[in-house]
């Protein structure tokens, strides 16, 4: 039996499928694994056995994932998964920073009362809420992860000249994006290009403030920005600055905070990027589906930690997974002195960290030998 804490809510059609070998709730203790959306993790200690956090969403700013390398506990998140819920509220923002449409809405409020007149007064009024299209326009795109494509191609679709800039995109990723879309060469370069900013990049020293003070400088008078990835990807001081002087015509985030709630100009969404069923369920299915595959036959798919590994079960084997410090040659001296018959092995690095995963055949009777080498976090037998 396996226990699996679960910090948030998650959907029931993704704890359902672990099975009747797991048994989940918000009491366990001493979890085996920990299904989380956003709760805070960084206070809390992990007892030896854990073996797995698995994030239903893609940002992990909440895990401390660096302990979690050191105990040798693998962190997961469900990229893509939420997706299109966030690409359908980035459009839903794209719209809503043109067409002043949250400010008719609101000044349509104060019409109740008016009888007979109301009409009169909305023909009179509406002037004041007058925006543009968004078709012919330029829209630049940072980050062309799962979110950044869907969000490309559809604006493209639109009518709007797009670019973009991603140092990192995926060679899946990039035969994904509309031929229309146009790569540029710098974060800078699409910044300077746009009549309309939106940001997917995770919140990291190197992005943070990636839109300040000089940049805003550079850009178009009239831009507008959207920001649905993570709070401190904008200096916020510069932003409202510019909001003040006309520079930035409009601002809409799913990323609040106390500074620019109430500011003129600006459209604070509460965090509704993946607030959808079909996303909650897409994101608990995939969190549990890889908790699941890793926890039974040691095979890593999305970890944020340690790097993917998937190697098919020899059978009639039992399986070895070391999770380790980059020493592959120390564990493959240790494999000799074991006097084990070697099936299947292959082994990953991913930065300062490895994995390595040994299918031997009959019954393994210690692996002493592989736990005591400098360098080895966790070993376990499947």
């Amino acid at each position: 039996m396996y226990n699996v804490l679960t910090l948030n809510k998650i959907a029931a059609v993704g704890t359902e499928r672990l099975g009747s070998a797991y048994t989940c709730g918000g009491d366990i203790q001493n979890p085996d694994a920990v299904l989380v959306r956003s709760a805070a993790m960084h206070d809390m200690e992990f007892a030896d056995n854990l073996l797995a956090i698995a994030r239903a969403g893609a940002g992990t700013n909440n895990i401390p994932k660096d302990k979690c390398s050191e105990q040798g506990i693998v962190v997961f998140n469900t990229p893509g998964a939420n997706a299109n819920a966030v690409k359908e509220l980035v459009l839903t923002g794209l719209f809503l920073s043109s067409r002043k449409v949250v400010e008719g809405i609101e000044w349509a409020k104060t019409l109740k009362g008016n009888g007979d007149a109301m009409p009169k007064m909305v023909e009179k009024g509406k002037g004041q809420f007058v925006g543009p299209e968004i078709k012919g326009k330029t829209l630049g795109v940072i980050g062309l992860g799962a979110i950044g494509i869907l969000v490309a191609n559809s604006a493209a679709a639109l009518g709007m000249d797009v670019v973009g800039f991603d140092p990192f995109i995926s060679v899946p990723n990039a035969l994904k994006l509309d031929p229309a879309v146009k790569l540029l060469k710098s974060n800078e370069e699409v910044m300077t290009a746009c009549d309309y900013l939106t940001i997917h990049v995770p919140l990291t020293p190197e992005t943070k403030d990636l839109v300040d003070a000089d940049v805003i400088a550079k850009m178009k008078d009239g831009v507008r920005i959207l920001n649905y990835s993570r709070d401190g990807l904008v200096n916020i001081p510069a932003l409202l600055d510019a909001l003040k002087s006309g520079k930035v015509a409009k601002y809409v985030t799913d990323f609040g905070n106390d500074q620019i709630l109430g500011e003129e100009n600006v459209i604070v969404i509460p965090h509704l990027g993946a607030s959808t069923p079909e996303s909650e369920d897409n994101c608990a299915i995939m969190a549990c589906d890889q908790i699941k595959d890793y926890i039974e036959n040691g095979n890593i798919v999305n970890s944020v930690n340690f790097p993917a590994l998937s190697l098919p079960r020899a059978a009639g084997t039992a399986r070895i997974c070391v999770l380790h410090k980059n020493v592959p040659e120390l564990i493959q001296d240790a494999l000799v002195k074991m006097n084990t018959t070697i099936a299947g092995m292959l082994s990953k690095s991913r930065g300062d960290y490895a994995y390595t995963v040994i299918d031997v055949a009959g019954h393994v009777e210690s692996t002493d030998v592989l736990s005591s080498i400098d360098g080895v976090v966790r070993v376990r037998v499947i």
